[in-house]
């Protein structure tokens, strides 16, 4: 495809000799409304060297510029110099492109023989996979695909919490107060509630803390009795978590979690010792990390157990002789930055350079109407319950709407889901939030199912005028205000996808498809499509091609399906 910046450089270059084309190329922008071009070349950096008024400079360039066949007009507003590109050329290159590789446009192979791992996701065995869950889930879903999109060949990994003192506590609750039938019959919510009395019980009686340390250095220690209850704990909760995976559609290469690094360890730990790293603490072994900026990372407790830190770095360093990967990346809740800062610090003194391509990519927190989620205390909104009255209430607005509608049931979990994971990425992943039912199950306005009802529609515009791919089309007759923005829209969504990529931010997905979806709906209701004229309707019905086009693969790389009737 051309490329459109790429020729707005090339004109500049040739007439520029004081900066570089990649300087050139960092300093041409978007302006905010199309009225002030597709690029603007700011010229305050010329200033200096040619010690002139910028809006002399840009003037001067105006009127140095050869016409060409991309822009209508280059023109010279005060500092800046704004490039309109060349309507019927951006339909023709836009259309095309999408023509030929349809669902793939946008891909490339940005990332061929680059391996990225995606952490995410990664819940507790034996807790509830709560509404806090979602946000790696889906997070780490969407850069997954991403990633791909562009070429990486991508590992998923969901790194289940099934090892430290909380088997303790749950094995000790179990052999106190447990009833094997009971649990399997409702796994996560019946231990949930023995580690919500065991924690009620210890507050009390804090000696049942060092029963719970005794059983977790069982299973360290290999005993056959806690490591039968350990795996059936962990079977029957995997299972569970499935249920949620399958509704979300969502997949994983490795479940190897925290207990298969257990022995991996304690190579670690002697490594460290090794490189003079570890210090004894009141019979503790720590890594002061003080002219870090901060607190001693602590590596092994005195009875000898193990922790989160220690057992980061052993999986990574296993990442990294396993997968050599180009990327690591955990999508992890940003409560945990320090956490992740101190290990990846350790690799670092460690001696291992590939140190710098563990990411941390944080998110925000969820928090309920009525305050914090907190297992231990049993507050917490099951995801499962969240996906499935999502699925119930779309199904009833449907049997209201459109009732006749084929395959209600599997539209009603396309679009319920589309709009649980539509909201969750629809902000940038660093912002808090509150969970709401009222604005997670609404149709209306800046919502999944808005953009899904887009998708339908074109689908249906497609079918109705008897759409042909191959029809020759008119590009002149594409050249509208509405006809513009959308084809522009088109034009940035390559770009907009490799920002999301570098930037680990899926929510630049999000609001674009939306706007675009936006912006179909306002030319779709001023302009005919389906009019008697073959020629201007199979024109008009390829930008519908394209339009639909683009939002299906945006919802893809979202995690969301793209019906094709609602």
């Amino acid at each position: 495809m051309i490329n459109f910046k790429e020729a707005a450089i090339n004109l500049l270059a040739d007439n520029i000799d004081v900066l570089t084309r990649d300087e050139i190329s960092k300093l041409i922008e978007i302006p905010p409304s199309y009225e002030m071009g597709d690029f603007a070349f700011p010229v305050y950096k010329l200033s200096k060297e040619y010690k002139k008024a910028p809006n002399l400079i840009s003037k001067e360039l105006e009127e140095n510029l050869p016409d060409n066949e991309y822009f209508e007009k280059i023109e010279a507003v005060g500092p800046y110099l704004n490039f309109f590109i060349d309507k019927e050329k951006l339909a023709s290159v836009v259309i095309e492109e999408i023509k030929e590789k349809k669902e793939k446009y946008g891909s490339s192979s940005l990332g061929e023989g680059k391996k990225v791992i995606v952490e995410f996701s990664s819940p507790n065995i034996a807790k509830p996979f709560h509404i806090g869950h979602i946000r790696s889930t889906v997070i780490g879903n969407s850069l997954s695909k991403i990633y791909k999109f562009l070429g990486f060949d991508v590992v998923t990994i969901n790194h289940l919490g099934d090892y430290g003192t909380q088997f303790g506590m749950l094995i000790s609750a179990y052999k106190r107060w447990g009833d094997k039938k009971q649990i399997e019959s409702d796994p996560i919510r019946e231990l949930l509630k023995l580690y919500v009395r065991f924690n009620s019980e210890a507050e009390k009686d804090p000696e049942l803390m060092d029963e719970a340390r005794f059983w977790f250095k069982k299973l360290e220690e290999k005993d056959e009795e806690a490591l039968e209850l350990w795996q059936w704990i962990r079977d029957i909760s995997l299972k569970e978590f499935h249920k949620v995976y399958d509704l979300l559609n969502i997949s994983f290469d490795s479940y190897a979690g925290e207990s298969f690094y257990s022995d991996k360890m304690p190579a670690v730990v002697e490594e460290m010792k090794e490189k003079g790293l570890l210090k004894e603490s009141e019979g503790a072994l720590i890594v002061d990390l003080e002219p870090y900026g901060m607190p001693p990372a602590l590596i092994m407790k005195k009875d000898g157990s193990t922790l989160y830190t220690t057992r980061d770095i052993a999986a990574a360093i296993y990442r990294k002789e396993h997968y050599d990967f180009y990327k690591n990346i955990y999508v992890v809740a940003s409560q945990q930055n320090l956490h992740f800062k101190a290990w990846i610090k350790i690799l670092e003194l460690m001696g291992y350079d590939w140190a710098k391509d563990c990411i941390h990519v944080p998110f925000g927190m969820v928090s309920l109407e009525e305050g914090t989620l907190s297992t231990r205390k049993g507050r917490v909104v099951f995801l499962e319950d969240v996906l499935n009255t999502a699925i119930e209430s779309t199904r009833k607005i449907i049997e209201e709407r459109n009732p006749n509608l084929p395959n209600k049931d599997e539209v009603a979990k396309q679009v319920g889901i589309g709009a649980v994971v539509f909201q969750e990425l629809f902000n940038q992943r660093i912002k808090d939030y509150t969970f709401s039912w009222e604005r997670t199950l609404s149709f209306e306005g800046e919502t999944g199912p808005y953009v899904q009802y887009t998708h339908a529609r074109t689908n249906s515009l497609l079918e109705k005028g008897n759409y042909d791919i191959n029809h020759e089309v008119s590009y002149k007759d594409l050249t509208k205000e509405e006809e513009t923005n959308i084809l522009r829209n088109l034009l940035q969504f390559p770009e907009v996808i490799i920002d999301a990529m570098e930037k680990n931010e899926p929510y630049f997905i999000t609001r674009h498809i939306l706007e675009l979806a936006k912006l179909f709906n306002k030319y779709y209701n001023s302009t005919s499509i389906i009019v008697d004229d073959e020629n201007l309707k199979q024109t008009r019905l390829s930008l519908v091609y394209a339009v639909k086009t683009v939002i299906k693969t945006g919802l893809s790389l979202l995690g969301i399906e793209a019906p094709n009737k609602m």
